[in-house]
């Protein structure tokens, strides 16, 4: 059989919504175009076995970046670790290896990068595993076009494009090379320019932006990323009410086989995250029709025991919160509906469908936003302990992570005053702003709290404003300096003071 599209995946493919690129081959197909999938190739000539598509290959390392899952915040090899059970299947800079495979097992085949991996190198961008600044994965990879974020739109556009012998430039959600700067866009500092100067490559920074076409030259070409599609919940409940077999293969998905996707998007706007980046930064959610037509089928399924492993998505609590009338900060305004009302119907409607034992909600809650009726809600649904992620407790860094909203002592009374059960919290040390003295201060919290979960060091990761001020040692807002620990040794100090 010859496909119309194959994708090469980093990772086990599980015909599951909670896998994008199930997604995409329900949506193509459903579209009438046949799709192929390779799973971790180790060789060049794994690429070869379902030959050479009609329109194009599709590479995406994975739903983790290829360089973050090989290695720890210190740069080590994760295999090296015996307490993770960690073998390492995907090599280190996986886009760029798969996509270098095909061009040379099918030199004249489209490749088109999504992913992690690809949409947070769409730019000049920082890599804290070679210490240095590195061009567009679009040279690197030899990528015909590059889907950042969410691709069902643009995999859609680009099928149609191809199949009907059409040029590629100017599909919203995508990045391409040219040799021309089209009128319209903005031009970021060119990667020579960054290359020279920090203070350049914070400008860069600041002019970031999903909802802008922009553009950066790097030699004699320019990178152009088009402006980021406009999703709506009509379109997410297409996607998720595709026909799934839901069969997990992946391991870190296993005991989340009966999720249900409330929603898309973050507007946290925490500045060490990536979401914001693959996405326009507004919450899209899907109506509450087509969750409970979900939660419906999910009952039908004969190995399905009546619960629902999660309900919600980035935050669980920001479904509902959509907005598009600004491009303001969502969190901050005043006008956005934060009375957790529909999240709130949707969880009681979601108990009374025939079959529904329990509604889980695992995936965390932003609890700077979580008001009392919601939590008089919620504790129906903390399968034993809720998750929350103050990351911090010093102000100074929490300004530096975009994380100083909430009071933390405030939430965890409230919480134990209406009975929800036990909290577990997440926190992160080495962040740049953060010195010895406050996370000596985090760690005689920590032992207040007891139930910390997780204490991760900060790893530098494409794109990020924090991964900015790493590189660069400023805020990129304010071109001030701040500390950033950066040796190994202090890096490990301040997460073996938290025991």
């Amino acid at each position: 059989m010859v496909y119309d599209v194959i994708f090469v995946l980093g990772e086990r493919f599980c015909d599951h919504p909670l896998c994008g690129v199930a997604i995409l081959k329900r949506l193509l197909e459903k579209n009438n175009y046949s799709v192929g999938i390779i799973e971790i190739p180790k060789t060049e000539k794994d690429i070869t076995k379902l030959g050479k598509p009609n329109l194009f290959f599709g590479v995406s390392s994975g739903s983790i970046d290829s360089m973050l899952r090989n290695y720890t915040a210190l740069k080590k090899k994760r295999e090296e670790k015996e307490v993770l059970n960690y073998t390492q299947e995907v090599p280190d800079r996986a886009a760029i290896v798969y996509s270098n495979w095909i061009r040379k097992k099918f030199k004249d085949s489209l490749i088109v990068l999504g992913g992690i991996e690809s949409s947070l190198r769409r730019f000049t961008h920082y890599d804290y595993w070679q210490d240095s600044l590195r061009k567009s994965i679009i040279f690197d990879s030899r990528a015909d076009i590059l889907v950042y974020g969410y691709g069902e739109k643009q995999c859609l556009e680009i099928a149609k494009r191809i199949s009907n012998k059409e040029p590629l430039f100017g599909i919203e959600g995508t990045c391409i090379k040219s040799r021309e700067l089209p009128k319209g866009f903005i031009e970021l500092p060119s990667h020579e320019e960054v290359s020279g100067s920090k203070g350049k490559f914070c400008e860069m920074q600041n002019l970031l932006d999903n909802n802008k076409d922009l553009a950066q030259k790097t030699g004699n070409f320019y990178i152009l990323q088009y402006k980021f599609p406009k999703y709506s919940s009509k379109d997410l409940d297409e996607y998720y009410e595709l026909p799934f077999t839901r069969k997990i293969s992946i391991d870190y998905l296993k005991g989340f086989e009966f999720s249900v996707v409330t929603h898309r998007g973050c507007i946290g706007n925490c500045n060490f995250c990536s979401l914001k980046l693959m996405s326009s930064g507004r919450i899209i959610s899907r109506s509450e029709e087509s969750i409970l037509k979900e939660v419906e089928y999910l009952t039908k399924l004969p190995y399905f025991k009546g619960n629902i492993d999660d309900l919600g998505g980035p935050s669980a609590n920001m479904y509902g919160m959509d907005c598009d009338k600004c491009n303001n900060n969502c969190i901050d305004c005043k006008k956005l509906d934060k009375s957790h009302s529909r999240i709130i119907h949707l969880l009681r409607q979601i108990k009374k469908v025939k079959g529904i034992k329990n509604v889980y909600v695992r995936s965390g809650v932003r609890y700077d936003l979580a008001n009392d009726e919601y939590l008089e809600e919620l504790k129906h649904h903390i399968p034993g302990k809720l998750k929350i992620a103050p990351e911090h407790i010093s102000p100074d860094v929490l300004e530096m992570m975009n994380k100083n909203k909430g009071n933390l002592d405030d939430f965890i009374k409230r919480f134990k005053k209406l009975g929800c059960g036990e909290l577990v919290f997440y926190f992160m040390v080495a962040h740049p702003g953060s010195t010895m003295k406050d996370a000596k201060e985090l760690a005689e919290k920590t032992k207040k709290l007891k139930n910390t979960e997780s204490v991760q060091i900060f790893t530098p990761t494409p794109m990020t404003i924090s991964t900015c001020m790493y590189y660069t040692g400023l805020n990129p807002k304010t071109k001030k300096p701040i500390y950033v620990p950066r040796t190994y040794k202090e890096k490990k100090d301040q997460r073996r003071i938290l025991g």
